[in-house]
């Protein structure tokens, strides 16, 4: 086992040993690429998943109005939601109208039911509970009888319904599925967990996403809110100074987004500090892989 000194030596000796130099040139914004349009979208999105599950209360959607005020005004864009996550697409429309609908908005959501007609249905409802036209992004969540949800997708994508069409898991769960997925459907999303500590999608998956050019959501970059227990007592890294990060959900977050086959990070949170505090991951420098290599042990040293 490695000292805390003898980590962040290695953080220190990183650009020494013959890795990459961090780069030098802060950005406005961190940006995903779509692969199958060539679109951009801010790195950095929103989930849903029990934050937002708050339709029946005033005093919380005036609190989350606010949250989703701080994601747009921090250059957010992507926000996922999901007919499983209770209320939180009422919720989200609701907010949305007293935002006037920002133009920034990339609207996704999912279809979860084990029946492909009340899957149409499902989607058509969603329509009304956002309050938009038409889903930059349609997903069929955790791979509920994905088969046929995809057929109506398919479909929807062609008559130009949807922009866009996924699957997603969550949980490290039914990888062998989605890697089978990727490598044979005609998909422009797949959404999976990748955190500092849930890697696992490096081995097969995000290398799989990258070759069939689909773009990759990753839900849980803060593995629910575990990646912070390990931490909570430490104080920040100097080194982590080198690209910009002021607090760690900035530095678990750049750590996500700064791999190549990641299009975006989607953290969740009913706090407006906490937004703030995850959209600041849009600016500045991001780690290079090797600088990655050195964050990855250093959170396993913790």
């Amino acid at each position: 086992m490695l000292t805390r000194r003898q980590l962040l030596q290695s953080v220190s000796l990183a650009a020494c040993a013959g890795l990459p130099a961090l780069s030098t040139s802060a950005t406005d914004h961190a940006y995903g690429v779509i692969p199958s349009s060539g679109e951009r979208i801010a790195a950095i999105g929103m989930g849903s998943w029990l934050t937002f599950d708050v339709a029946e209360s005033k005093p919380a959607l005036k609190i989350r109005s606010a949250v989703l005020d701080a994601f747009f005004a921090g250059g957010g864009s992507l926000i996922d939601s999901s007919p499983m996550y209770g209320s939180s697409q009422a919720a989200l429309g609701h907010c949305l109208r007293r935002l006037q609908h920002p133009d920034a908005l990339f609207s996704a959501t999912k279809v979860w039911t084990p029946s492909a007609w009340l899957g149409e249905r499902q989607m058509e409802n969603a329509h009304g509970l956002w309050g938009v036209e038409r889903f930059d992004l349609l997903q069929i969540h955790n791979l509920l009888k994905w088969e046929a949800h995809l057929e109506t997708l398919l479909e929807w994508r062609g008559t130009g319904r949807v922009r866009y069409i996924g699957v997603t898991t969550s949980h490290g769960r039914r990888h062998a599925d989605l890697l089978k997925i990727i490598r044979s459907q005609p998909i422009d999303f797949v959404q999976l967990t990748y955190n500092i500590r849930d890697r696992e999608a490096e081995h097969e998956l995000l290398p799989a996403a990258q070759e069939a050019g689909i773009a990759v959501i990753a839900n849980r970059p803060f593995a629910g809110s575990r990646l912070f227990d390990k931490v909570r007592r430490a104080a920040m890294p100097v080194w982590a100074n080198d690209f910009d990060c002021a607090n760690w959900a900035q530095l678990f977050l750049k750590f996500v987004i700064s791999h190549p086959a990641i299009t975006c990070a989607i953290p969740a949170t009913s706090r407006v500090d906490h937004m703030q505090e995850n959209i600041g991951a849009l600016r500045g420098r991001l780690p290079n892989e090797g600088q990655r290599r050195a964050m990855a042990l250093y959170y396993a040293g913790q």
